[in-house]
C-alpha cells in the first residue's frame, strides 16, 4: 500500500495534452540477429567488436522484474510455496475428466532447444530439451514428437544425458544455463530420471541446483554420475559445483566447488578411462541492475580420480583472471586425447578455441581468427564447442551462426546453411558417419553430411507466446507475438500452418475487427508497425508518439470494443488512435515513474489497458510499478485508484461485460512476509476493491478472462497453470486436464464456441472446450464431496527450524497416512498410523528424510490421507 505522490496528483489535476518533460529512461539493450536489423534499431547501436565503445548486448531482464518489484528478488522459497500449491490445488480440485486441453500449435515455429540427445543404438531416436518446454522425444528422426515432462515442476531444461549402457534410462537436468533474454527466472527443480524412455520420471534430488548445465554417467558403472551444477542465476547460494552420486541418485557429494558465484557449466568425462573428467567453472550471477558473466573463477579444472581431487588446467589455456567467461569442452569419443575448449570473455566477445592433443595435458590456440565474431558479443548464450565423435579434426563451434573446422582448426567456415541463429545444443548417433541434430533457438535441425546441409524438423510445440489475438471475423485465425521468433499466425487453426508476418520478439498484435487484411504488430519496447494488406507490407504506426515517452519491453495496446476504428496504445501515457498509425495522447504519465536508470526496479511504464464494452469514455490503465487509474470521459480526467492494492506489477485490468462499473485487477509478484492477494475486483469504478483471490496458489497472475455467460465464471493465466472460479472468486479449481506445468501468459475466448485458448511461454497455445456455463450460488462455501472425513490445519510453527507440528481432525476414526515431498514431487518422508480416534490428532515432523538426514532449508509439502482419502495438504517452510 502507498499514498499517491503529490507530483502524480497534481498532473492528474492539471493534466493538459502536451508531451511529458522528463527525460526517456535507457533500457537495457535487447538481443538483436542480424537477421532482424532492418526491422529494429540499427546493429550500429550495439557492440560488436571489442573495445569499439558501444553498449554490449545484454539480456532483457522483464520477466524476472515483472516477478521481482518492488523487492529486487524472488525468494526460493516463495516459488517452492507456490509450486507446491498448485500441486495440491490440482490433486484436490473438482476436474472435469470430459474437459481436455488440445493442443494447438504453432509446432512449425519452434522454439528455444537448449540441450540434444541421440540414442546410442538407433539414430532416429532423438530427445531434445527445450528452453521452458521439457523433454521431447523423436521415435522417427525428427518428423514427429511427443512430449514427455508435462507434469514435472520445471519444464526448463538444461541437460539431457542417455545411460550408456541401457539407452531406455534418460536424464534432464532442469533449468536453462543459458541467462539470456526470454528466459524463465525461477531455476529448475534437480535432476529427473526415467527408466522407460522418458514416458514416467522421478526425481533424483538436487533441488536447489538452479541450472544444470551437463550430466555424464559413468560407461563402465551406471550408478556413478556427475552433474555439473551451474546454481541460481538471481542469488549467491552454496549449491554451485560438481557432484556426484556412487548409487544411482541416493545421495550426492559435492566433489568440486570454488565459490557461492562460481558453478559448473560443462563437462567432458573420457569413456576410455572414466575416472578422468574436465570440468568448466563459470563464474556468473545477475541483479536488476547489472550482470557479471565471468571473472577469475572462470577455469577448467581436472581430475583422475572420479572426482575426488581437482586441480586448475594451465598447459596453455587462459590463466584465470577477471576478464574470464563462459567456457565450453568437447572432446572426440573415439580418440579422447583430442579435446577442444572453446572461450568467451566477462563480456561476451569470442576469446579463443584451444585443442589438446593429449588428453588435456597441453593445449594450443587454433587458427581461430574467422571465428571473432561468432558470439557476436554474447557467448554467455551459447559457450558450447562439440568435437566430431570418429574425426578429431571435424569442430563444431555454437554462437549465433554455426561454425565449423574439418582440419582440426586450421581454418573455419560458416555452416549454418539456412538454420535459425542461436546454437545450443549438438549430438551425434553412433556409426562412422553420424548423423547430427542441432538444436537452437529456432528448433531441432538435422544433417547426415556432418552438418553441410541442415533440414529442419517439424512439429516442436514450444514456442514462447508473449500476447496474443483472435481474428473476430475468422474464428480459426489466430496471431500472436513470440519470444525471439516475431509474429506469426494461423488462418485455419491449424497446428503446422503458422507464417511468420512479422520480426524480432513479438508482442501484442491486433486485428481490425471488421476488415481482416488491417493488422497492427510491434517488437520489443512497443516498436508498432501497420499493415494494410494482410501483412505483406509494414508501415511505421507510432505518429504522434512522444520519442522521449517510456515504453514497456510489452507495451498494451487493446482494441476499443465499442468503435471498431479506435484503438489504444501506452507508454507511461495513453493514446488513442482512430486512424493506422497517427495517435493523440488522452492522459497525463499515470505511473510514479521515471526512477532512474539506477532503479534496477520498474521504468515507470503503462503494461495494461482496457476499455468498457459498455462504455468506450470508461477506459483502464496498469501500470508496472502498481499504479491503476481510471477515466469516465474518455480521458479528459483520470482517478488515481490503487491506494488500496498492493504494490506490485499490474499484469492485467479487464472490465466486467455486464456492469460499467465492475472491473478485475491481477498482479504480478510474490509476497513479503503476508501473504499476498493477486486477484481483485471494484465494483464502484476502484472506489474499493475487494481480495478474491480464494484459495489460488500465491503465484503471479498474468490476466484474468470473464466469462460473459454466467455471473461470477472467471479463468485466470498464471506461471502455475490455469484456473476457474464459478463463485465469484470465493474458491478456484485447476480448469480441465491436460494441460502443461507452464506459465500461462495470455487467455482469449471464443464465446460462441465457448471455447478458451491459453498461450503459454514455452509450450505453444492450448485449447479447452468449456461446454456450458455452470451454475453456482455466489454464498454456498466450497465443498470437495471426496473428502468426508476431515481436514487438516496449518502446520506449526511454521516457517520450522527444527520440529513442525502436522494437525488434522476427523469425524470418525480411521487409519492415517502422512506423506511429505519436495517440491520435485520426490517422497523423503512418510508416517502409516494403523488406527487414530476422532478428533484432533498431531505428530512432529523433524525436518528429516526418512534416512533421520537433515533436509536443506525450502518448502515440503505435507499431505494427510484418511484411508483412501485425502485430507488435506499443507506447505512447511524449513529454514537451517
Amino acid at each position: 500500500m502507498r499514498r499517491l505522490p503529490f507530483r502524480i496528483l497534481l498532473a492528474l489535476l492539471l493534466f493538459v495534452t502536451i508531451p511529458a518533460p522528463w527525460l526517456f529512461l535507457a533500457h537495457w539493450a535487447d538481443v538483436i540477429h542480424p537477421s532482424q536489423a532492418a526491422e529494429l534499431r540499427p546493429l550500429s547501436q550495439h557492440s560488436q567488436v571489442r573495445g569499439d565503445g558501444l553498449v554490449p548486448k545484454a539480456p532483457n531482464p522483464w520477466f524476472y522484474i515483472e516477478r521481482a518489484f518492488p523487492q529486487g528478488k524472488i525468494s526460493r522459497e516463495n516459488w517452492q510455496r507456490a509450486q507446491l500449491q498448485a500441486r495440491a490445488l490440482k490433486a484436490m480440485s473438482k476436474q472435469d475428466a470430459l474437459r481436455q486441453w488440445e493442443p494447438m500449435g504453432p509446432t512449425n515455429v519452434g522454439g528455444r532447444i537448449t540441450d540434444i540427445a541421440v540414442d546410442p543404438t538407433n539414430a532416429n531416436i532423438v530427445y531434445a530439451g527445450a528452453a521452458e518446454g521439457g523433454v521431447l522425444r523423436s521415435l522417427d528422426g525428427g518428423q514427429t514428437w511427443q512430449t514427455l515432462f508435462d507434469d514435472q515442476p520445471s519444464l526448463s531444461i538444461g541437460a539431457l544425458a542417455i545411460d550408456p549402457s541401457d539407452p531406455n534410462v534418460i536424464y534432464a537436468g532442469t533449468g536453462e544455463v543459458n541467462p539470456g533474454g526470454g528466459s524463465v527466472a525461477y531455476g529448475g527443480a534437480g535432476l529427473f530420471r526415467s527408466t522407460d524412455q522418458g514416458m514416467t520420471w522421478a526425481s533424483l534430488g538436487l533441488e536447489n541446483s538452479g541450472a544444470i548445465g551437463r550430466i555424464r554417467i559413468d560407461p563402465t558403472d551406471p550408478n556413478r554420475i556427475f552433474v555439473a551444477v551451474l546454481g541460481q542465476l538471481w542469488e549467491t547460494n552454496e549449491e554451485r559445483g560438481v557432484y556426484r552420486t556412487t548409487n544411482g541418485g541416493v545421495s550426492w557429494e559435492r566433489v568440486l566447488y570454488i565459490d557461492n558465484m562460481t558453478g559448473c557449466v560443462d563437462l567432458i568425462l573420457r569413456p576410455d578411462d572414466p575416472n578422468v573428467l574436465l570440468a568448466a567453472m563459470w563464474e556468473r550471477i545477475r541483479q536488476p541492475t547489472y550482470y557479471d558473466y565471468g571473472g577469475p573463477g572462470c577455469a577448467v579444472y581436472r581430475t583422475t580420480n572420479g572426482g575426488s581431487n581437482w586441480s586448475l588446467v594451465g598447459g596453455g589455456l587462459p590463466a584465470p583472471s577477471a576478464s574470464g567467461g563462459r567456457i565450453g569442452l568437447s572432446l572426440c569419443v573415439a580418440q579422447p586425447d583430442f579435446m577442444h575448449a572453446i572461450y568467451a570473455d566477462n563480456i561476451g566477445y569470442f576469446d579463443g578455441l584451444y585443442r589438446s592433443t593429449d588428453g588435456g595435458l597441453s593445449w594450443s590456440r587454433t587458427s581461430d581468427a574467422a571465428l571473432s565474431d561468432v558470439f557476436a558479443s554474447y557467448g554467455w548464450w551459447f559457450g558450447n564447442v562439440r568435437t566430431h565423435p570418429v574425426n578429431p579434426n571435424i569442430i563444431y563451434v555454437l554462437g549465433l551462426p554455426f561454425w565449423r573446422s574439418t582440419n582440426g582448426g586450421a581454418s573455419y567456415q560458416d555452416a549454418s546453411d539456412d538454420m535459425h541463429v542461436d546454437h545450443h545444443g549438438l549430438d551425434f548417433s553412433s556409426g562412422a558417419l553420424p548423423v547430427l541434430y542441432n538444436g537452437n533457438d529456432g528448433g531441432v535441425y538435422r544433417s547426415s553430411n556432418d552438418g553441410t546441409v541442415w533440414t529442419k524438423l517439424p512439429n516442436l510445440p514450444i514456442t514462447q507466446i508473449y500476447r496474443f489475438t483472435r481474428d473476430a471475423s475468422n474464428p480459426n485465425a489466430l496471431y500472436c507475438g513470440t519470444q525471439d521468433n516475431g509474429t506469426h499466425r494461423t488462418l485455419t487453426g491449424a497446428l503446422d500452418d503458422w507464417e511468420h508476418i512479422f520480426g524480432g520478439d513479438g508482442f501484442q498484435p491486433l486485428v481490425h475487427p471488421e476488415a481482416a487484411n488491417r493488422i497492427w504488430a510491434q517488437y520489443q519496447y512497443g516498436s508498432l508497425y501497420y499493415s494494410s494488406n494482410g501483412g505483406s507490407g509494414w508501415n511505421y504506426a507510432l505518429n504522434g508518439v512522444s520519442g522521449s515517452d517510456r515504453n514497456n519491453w510489452n507495451s498494451p495496446l487493446v482494441q476499443d470494443p465499442t468503435d471498431p476504428d479506435t484503438r489504444f496504445f501506452g507508454t507511461q501515457r495513453v493514446y488513442r488512435s482512430s486512424g493506422n498509425t497517427s495517435w493523440t495522447v488522452i492522459s497525463p504519465d499515470l505511473t510514479g515513474g521515471p526512477y532512474g536508470g539506477n532503479s534496477g526496479q520498474v521504468d515507470g511504464t503503462l503494461t495494461t489497458l482496457a476499455v468498457s464494452p459498455l462504455d468506450g469514455d470508461v477506459i483502464w490503465s496498469g501500470s508496472d510499478d502498481g499504479y491503476v487509474n481510471v477515466t469516465q470521459n474518455g480521458g479528459s480526467s483520470w482517478t488515481y485508484v490503487a491506494a488500496d492494492l498492493p504494490e506490485r506489477w499490474i499484469t492485467s485490468v479487464r472490465c466486467d461485460p455486464q456492469d460499467r462499473e465492475t472491473a478485475y485487477v491481477t498482479l504480478s509478484g510474490f509476497r513479503w512476509a503476508e501473504p499476498l492477494p493477486h486477484v481483485f475486483r471494484t465494483t464502484d469504478l476502484g472506489a474499493s476493491w475487494a481480495d478474491i483471490t480464494g484459495n489460488l496458489p500465491e503465484a503471479p497472475v498474468n490476466e484474468i478472462l470473464v466469462d460473459p455467460a454466467a455471473t461470477g465464471l472467471f479463468y485466470v493465466a498464471t506461471d502455475v497453470g490455469v484456473y476457474e472460479t464459478i463463485d465469484g472468486g470465493l474458491t478456484w479449481s485447476a480448469l480441465g486436464t491436460g494441460f502443461p506445468n507452464v506459465v500461462v501468459t495470455s487467455l482469449a475466448m471464443d464465446e460462441s464456441a465457448r471455447i478458451l485458448y491459453a498461450g503459454t511461454y514455452g509450450r505453444s497455445f492450448f485449447s479447452i472446450a468449456l461446454g456450458e456455463p455452470p451454475t453456482a450460488v455466489a454464498d454456498e462455501p466450497f465443498t470437495d464431496s471426496r473428502v468426508v472425513l476431515g481436514r487438516t490445519f496449518a502446520p506449526y510453527p511454521n516457517p520450522a527450524w527444527g520440529n513442525s507440528r502436522i494437525r488434522w481432525e476427523l469425524n470418525r476414526a480411521a487409519p492415517v497416512r502422512i506423506e511429505v515431498v519436495t517440491v520435485a514431487g520426490r517422497r523423503i518422508w512418510s508416517r502409516q498410523f494403523e488406527a487414530t480416534k476422532a478428533g484432533h490428532s498431531w505428530w512432529d515432523w523433524n525436518g528429516r528424510d526418512a534416512q533421520g538426514r537433515r533436509m536443506p532449508s525450502g518448502v515440503y509439502l505435507v499431505t494427510v490421507y484418511a484411508g483412501s482419502e485425502r485430507l488435506g495438504s499443507e506447505t512447511i517452510v524449513l529454514k537451517r
